[in-house]
């Protein structure tokens, strides 16, 4: 039985070079206050990077990005953009320790089985160096599912994925809320996440 992430995976193996030319409004005001945070050429991870137009922006800010995405033709599409290597890593596998001092996460762990969350992000705290944060996004909702394009979604509330944070060891963690879309159209509620390494 196909794993979810695995059918998640499929989508954008077979739709890569659409979804990364698509036309996207990029998120200007949160990666405006991520790097604000952060002091010149501070070590970044664009965790799940898609076709790479966040990591552009943060390299254009004189940052140290290392771009990830768990499909191989996302990657691809990524290099392409940014003119550097791509790492292709799933979430479940990830284990640098203590290397970035931040974590740019959008639109991506919303991808992680529930089950695995955690875990996941646990993986992720100790690939930070004390003091490093995450900005990370959420589609929210109440129970996980698929959207029209058959990619898994976690859908967690914010009170759930507070917990999930918790378990993980973050600490400092403030969720946002707001409104807007998405790839496939529909009118999305949003979780914006910041929390910190706890050290």
């Amino acid at each position: 039985m196909a794993k979810p992430d695995d059918e998640t995976l499929a989508f954008y193996r077979d739709n890569a070079a659409t979804y990364a030319a698509r036309e996207r409004k990029p998120p200007t005001a949160r990666l405006a206050a991520f790097i604000g945070r952060l002091p010149p050429g501070a070590a970044v991870l664009d965790l799940g990077c898609g076709g790479g137009q966040d990591s552009l922006i943060l390299l254009e800010h004189g940052l140290d990005v290392t771009a990830c995405d768990g499909s191989a033709e996302l990657a691809r599409e990524a290099e392409a953009l940014i003119g550097r290597t791509v790492d292709v890593v799933r979430f479940q596998e990830i284990d640098w320790q203590a290397r970035f001092d931040a974590i740019w996460a959008e639109a991506s762990l919303l991808h992680v089985p529930r089950a695995e969350l955690a875990d996941v992000l646990n993986r992720i705290r100790l690939a930070l160096r004390p003091g490093g944060f995450i900005q990370a996004s959420f589609k929210a909702g109440s129970s996980e599912g698929h959207d029209r394009f058959g990619r898994y979604f976690n859908y967690p509330s914010a009170t759930w994925l507070r917990g999930c944070f918790e378990e993980a060891g973050w600490s400092n963690i403030a969720i946002a809320e707001a409104d807007g879309g998405g790839y496939d159209g529909e009118p999305t509620r949003w979780l914006h996440v910041t929390a910190l390494q706890a050290a």
